[in-house]
């Protein structure tokens, strides 16, 4: 049994009046236990929502999730955000703005523990010691506050945070987009270590292709609120079946500064479309190199180009 499971999964916006904006529109997908599934997309593409919306931090607006079989609130109150916190957690984006200024780092590593109860002050603090040395800090550190520390500092304080409590799912928010390139690998890999040692399974949202194809096993391509594209992590990257996909891996850079001066460049032409009040039709169309007009009428259905290789578009 996945220990994820989303059906049509929704999350619109209320703009007022009759704009509403269509975040997440209707996304169906599973991740299976100690998985790692990336989820790739332009900016605005809805990933980070879709993570949000998941684990409750925003309430559902349609379709249905389940962790472990157990179907997920449509909105969670207080009691589910106690309850289910303790399984689900998230590393956000952003390390300067996501953790309390105000708060040393023992409060801030400490505060799920404290939150649960049944902790004393000195466990906590034991609890904490020990979850920096994993993430690569110093026990010592505890004391400090956020502003003292680097950004892959912070990131590993959020990742501390996000452990404690010992989870078995967490949504990674693009936890390395705001880092320099040196300290993103070293982020990466202590992801990866956590996840073998502890079994954990985590969705991994990040704009990296080769980033995400490196640490995931299976990679979703999210546009405009809606996945176009699930498979294998290299089934889908060097293979990709999708226009959009193909456009992104196409526009990804090589790490081989020959090769990235001498190939050619295929940009994505045009914006991403407004996801307020979409009309009906691939929400690609406007962008596709290979528009029809059945593309204009009809939204493409997921098919199963390959084994577990699925792709929503009219090409198939």
């Amino acid at each position: 049994m996945p220990l994820i499971e989303t059906d049509r999964l929704s999350k619109h916006f209320d703009l007022g009046g009759s704009q509403v904006l269509h975040a997440v529109d209707g996304v169906s997908l599973t991740i299976e236990e100690n998985e790692i599934l990336g989820l790739v997309g332009e900016s605005g593409s809805g990933k980070s929502t879709f993570g949000k919306t998941l684990i409750g931090l925003h309430p559902r607006s349609g379709g249905e999730a389940r962790y472990g079989g157990e179907a997920l609130p449509a909105r969670f109150g207080p009691a589910d955000h106690l309850r289910f916190s303790r399984e689900m957690q998230m590393i956000f984006q952003d390390p300067y703005s996501s953790l309390n200024p105000r708060m040393t780092v023992l409060d801030i590593v400490g505060e799920g523990l404290a939150l649960r109860g049944g902790h004393s002050r000195a466990q906590i603090k034991d609890a904490v010691a020990d979850w920096l040395s994993r993430v690569g800090l110093h026990p010592d550190h505890m004391s400090r506050y956020p502003h003292e520390f680097s950004g892959g500092q912070r990131q590993r304080i959020g990742i501390a945070r996000a452990m404690i409590i010992s989870p078995r799912f967490v949504v990674c928010d693009e936890p390395i987009s705001a880092l320099d390139v040196s300290v993103q690998a070293q982020v990466v890999n202590l992801l990866d270590e956590l996840k073998q040692s502890l079994g954990l399974t985590l969705l991994f949202i990040a704009h990296d292709l080769s980033m995400v194809r490196y640490v995931s096993n299976r990679m979703a391509v999210m546009y405009l609120g809606q996945v176009v594209e699930l498979g294998p992590a290299d089934e889908v990257f060097f293979n990709p079946q999708h226009p959009y996909t193909r456009l992104l891996i196409e526009s990804n850079p090589e790490p081989d500064p020959e090769l990235e001066r001498t190939r050619e460049h295929i940009p994505i032409k045009g914006e991403i479309a407004s996801p307020v009040n979409p009309g009906p039709g691939c929400r690609f169309a406007d962008r596709c190199p290979h528009r029809t007009e059945r593309c204009d009428r009809e939204t493409p259905e997921p098919v199963e180009v390959r084994p577990a290789h699925v792709v929503s578009c009219h090409l198939y």
